[in-house]
């Protein structure tokens, strides 16, 4: 019976000190860890994540710094690509007080195993469960130990928008990885402003078949950028399937996320049949920083492929090295998590205590009591590994995410620049510019050249026309006021017109072809609306439109304009009538304000002339009303330079000098302003501008199916009543004839380029004042359209090679009423022509009178006492001085210096009479001594 006892309890306290606890409770450290792995060990990334994870086993087992002498013990399960089997395999883990495991490698595998990993509490730590929506809100027990497909759906982002590309079709396998990935690179694209235009999905178990028929919709599209996103598992199959489909060849950019990376690492001598298929496609690799501990361990890989493979060795990717160092990472933190305490303890689910059927034993899978502790332990460690530093951001991201973009070249690759989420693009390691502050401009992004599909370094456009047989339609509204710009040949389907030899013109520059069919919108009797054929456009029932479109903010938001082809903007037409020259012709050339700031500038010099030569020139002094005729006389006679009094004072000469310069080139100006309004015919209108006919209650006109009817009611609120719609060259005549007395109207609102052809016949009419708008027309095409970009710069080079010029003379013939106008307003001279010489003249004038101010203070506080002396003898009051010194102003200079002269010779005869008494007294005061006696 002792011997049963004693035996039961050695059972006991074995059984304690594997859960790692003494008899008296004291914490003891378990020599035994289980942890498990879930994969597919023969994928590409299962077969290297297998050798990487039992080497770092082992290097963490022969280091007892790490744990203190604890083992860890791994279990691996292979998951066979079946989501199914990764949830039984991982529920097969947790039977053994399994305290984490490492993977799943898929991310639709992690979705499902993380709902478990929540349940009993035991951290689940993925190197290669890349899917963005895998967030830690969801899933709080799930740790991603690799970059997140946000990172590098952002780096493709970037790569579309560096080469200048705008639609792009995602191509994806249609799972949870392959639907969140696509979705992530919508977002970044848009933040790009980028798109894209197609999502095709690919079904995970779709035959080669199938395959063809995805890929065969994908070539009808118009755009060639196509984004693969996949397993490696049949993404080969894809790119081969597109080889046999000529989507290989010059034009497609393909730009394969980080599985094809991964093959090329691990299968460095890939078969040369699939080497072509993958010709000029870009794809992109996790980038690890180079370091000694990297370097040690891809030397030592070789050993360990050849000891632990059957095939022989295989090459290192990235996820191997990430796996290599998520086990790293997980003991550090089961070591923090002794450190702190922490013991390894299970406890039962009452959950599950009931569902316990045939070899399900789910009794006995067990809450890890630790695994909240030991998560937040994963998530605060800082270390160093083979991958780099490694530390979670607050969004449980790695840190530093960053990717190598490499291009497929001949039996090999080569690595044409970088991408960090720090820096963008560039064609050096990101963490030399991590040090430096982050630029992520333009100019700052670079990646070498590379070789495209087809064997080509020329970068490719990005799309073409689809492949469909299918010609551009290409809406023309139907024209019946201006047939200069577009008309339609009576019983054809033939256009002519300047903007359609525009839009010919333009085509002919591009560098390929464009099927296009010319198609009329309108009824051909009203003019039709331009906002209607857009709003088509951007429709897609037309694929362009070409025409009199101006090019205005509300349109800009349906549809995308060229580069304006020509200028434009709304004008003001009214009829006008010859001035007959009148008596008081001569005052025309100056406005009422000019002949008033002149007028002032008269006086105003007159009198500071005056002041300056008050005190020194007797041509300026006498009676009061004779110095004010001698200002007015001196002010006007510099108008013919005739003034016969002359100046002595140097300030007084300063002012005249530029004041005569002033007065030349106003009577220049004046004289020619004259000559043009006595000699040329001169016209007049009642409407001065756009100002003068919003502020009547005259009917006005515009052109039917234009965008001023819009303008004249939204930007001037002009009241719609008040508007009346022309359709044709001749209602507009009609109408400005008539005049708003006969139901006409005052004036006709339109661009000026059509009111240029307008008035080329009709000289009883003119444009009045200036443009109000600033506008251009431009060619409409759908928004993100590629052939508009293309088309701009065709426009461009259009006009520089001068054919737009000539273009516009064949066909738009500008006559000389078309610009009268108001000219007489336009001849005559403004104050703000001449304000920089009043303002001259005007300083000129300050100065003089400040220095001579100073001068005039200066002598009377000289003569002060003198001029004192001689008025009063009494005391000096303030009231007193000022009227010395007033006085003292007044007085010409030469008697103020005699009066002082005299005072002073007054002064020095009385100090030499005092002097003599002095002395006389001093002689009559003195005694003899002898005398005395």
């Amino acid at each position: 019976m002792t011997k049963i006892y004693l035996l039961a309890l050695v059972v006991v306290y074995n059984f304690c000190f594997s859960a790692g606890i003494s008899m008296n409770g004291v914490r003891t450290i378990p020599p035994v860890l289980n942890i498990g792995a879930v994969f597919a060990l023969n994928s590409t990334i299962g077969k290297v994540a297998k050798v990487a994870i039992e080497a770092a086993v082992e290097d963490v087992n022969s280091n007892p710094a790490i744990l203190g002498g604890t083992k860890l013990k791994l279990t691996v399960h292979d998951t066979n690509y079946s989501r199914f089997l990764g949830m039984v395999e991982a529920l097969t883990l947790l039977e053994n007080e399994t305290v984490a495991i490492i993977g799943p490698q898929f991310s639709v595998i992690a979705h499902l195993v993380s709902h478990i990993a929540n349940e009993f509490q035991v951290p689940l730590l993925s190197f290669a469960a890349t899917d963005p929506s895998l967030s830690s809100l969801q899933y709080p027990f799930f740790v991603r130990t690799t970059q997140s497909d946000l990172y590098q759906m952002a780096a493709i982002a970037d790569i579309v928008d560096y080469f200048g590309w705008r639609n792009v079709i995602a191509l994806y396998v249609d799972d949870d990885h392959g639907r969140n990935g696509i979705a992530a690179l919508g977002d970044k694209l848009a933040e790009k402003r980028c798109r894209l235009s197609h999502k095709v999905p690919l079904s995970p178990k779709g035959s080669r078949n199938q395959i063809i028929d995805t890929l065969l919709t994908v070539s009808s599209m118009m755009s060639r950028i196509i984004v693969l996103h996949t397993y490696d598992i049949w993404g080969l199959e894809v790119l081969n399937a597109a080889k046999h489909l000529r989507m290989m060849e010059s034009g497609y950019v393909w730009i394969v996320t980080d599985w094809l990376s991964s093959i090329l690492d691990t299968d460095s001598q890939l078969h040369s049949e699939k080497m072509d298929d993958i010709q000029g496609v870009l794809t992109l690799r996790m980038y690890t920083q180079s370091s000694e501990e990297k370097r040690k361990f891809v030397t030592r890989w070789r050993h360990l492929t050849r000891r632990n493979t059957l095939n022989g060795p295989i090459g290192l990717n990235s996820f191997g090295l990430y796996a290599y160092d998520t086990l790293w990472l997980l003991a550090h933190a089961i070591g923090a998590f002794f450190d702190q305490g922490g013991n390894i303890s299970f406890s039962e689910d009452s959950k599950l205590s009931e569902l316990s059927r045939g070899d399900m034993r789910f009794s006995s899978m067990s809450i890890f009591n630790g695994g909240k502790m030991l998560l937040d332990n994963i998530l605060q460690v800082n270390m160093t590994g083979v991958t780099g530093p490694i530390k979670f951001t607050s969004d449980r991201d790695l840190i530093n995410p960053a990717y190598e973009v490499i291009n497929v070249i001949g039996t090999g690759s080569r690595r044409i620049g970088y991408w960090s989420n720090y820096s963008g693009l560039s064609v050096v390691p990101p963490e030399a510019l991590y040090k430096e502050p982050s630029n992520r401009s333009a100019s700052s992004q670079h990646l070498y050249s590379a070789v495209w599909p087809g064997q080509t370094t020329q970068k490719p456009r990005g799309w073409v026309f689809p492949n469909n047989g299918r010609h551009l339609r290409i809406g023309v509204p139907s024209q019946v006021i201006y047939p200069e710009f577009v008309s339609q040949g009576k019983g054809t389907d033939k256009f002519s017109g300047y903007c359609i030899d525009v839009f010919t013109a333009v085509l002919e520059l591009l560098p390929y072809a464009v099927p296009y069919k010319l198609v009329p919108f309108g009824d051909g009797h009203n003019s039709p609306k331009r906002f209607d054929l857009l709003r088509l456009v951007s429709e897609d029932v037309y694929d362009a439109a070409v025409g009199d479109f101006a090019i205005t903010t509300e349109r800009t938001k349906m549809v995308d304009f060229t580069q304006p082809y020509m200028e434009s903007g709304l004008v003001v037409v009214a009829p006008i009538k010859k001035l007959n020259s009148n008596a008081w012709a001569f005052l025309n050339p100056f406005t009422p304000k000019m002949w008033c700031v002149t007028g002032i500038f008269f006086l105003v010099v007159g009198v500071v002339v005056w002041i300056l030569e008050h005190r020194l020139n007797d041509d300026f002094r006498g009676p009061p009303k004779r110095q004010i005729g001698t200002i007015l006389w001196f002010s006007f006679s510099t108008l013919f330079f005739s003034h016969k009094e002359r100046t002595v004072n140097s300030l007084s000469r300063l002012v005249l000098i530029i004041w005569l310069f002033v007065v030349l080139i106003l009577t220049s100006s004046y004289t020619a302003s004259l000559t043009s309004i006595l000699t040329v015919e001169q016209l007049s209108s009642p409407i001065k501008d756009i100002q003068s006919l919003v502020a009547s209650s005259d009917p006005i006109g515009y052109q039917r199916g234009s965008f001023a009817e819009n303008y004249l009611t939204d930007e001037l609120n002009i009241d719609k009543s008040r508007l009346v719609p022309l359709n044709t060259a001749e209602e507009y005549e009609k109408a400005l004839t008539d005049g708003p007395k006969n139901g006409g109207v005052s004036a006709v609102i339109d661009e000026r380029a059509c009111m240029e052809v307008f008035l080329s016949t009709r000289c009883e009419f003119s444009i009045i004042g200036q443009e109000f708008t600033r506008i251009g027309w431009g060619f409409a095409f759908p928004r993100d359209s590629p052939l508009a970009v293309d088309m701009s710069i065709a426009i461009l080079e259009l006009s520089e090679n001068g054919d737009l010029q000539r273009i516009h003379d064949k066909w738009l013939t500008r006559s000389a009423c078309s610009s009268q106008g108001t000219k007489q307003e336009a001849d005559r001279l403004h104050l703000k022509s001449f304000w920089g010489l009043f303002v001259l003249c005007g300083v000129a004038c300050l100065l003089a009178l400040l220095i001579y101010l100073i001068q005039i203070v200066r002598q009377f506080a000289r003569h002060y006492l003198d001029l004192q002396e001689l008025e009063s003898a009494g005391p000096s009051s303030q009231s007193s001085r000022l009227q010395t010194f007033i006085s003292f102003a007044g007085e010409k200079e030469v008697v103020i210096k005699n009066l002082s002269k005299k005072r002073k010779l007054e002064r020095a005869s009385t100090g030499d009479i005092d002097k003599d008494k002095s002395t006389d007294g001093d002689l009559n005061g003195s005694v003899n001594p002898g005398d005395e006696a």
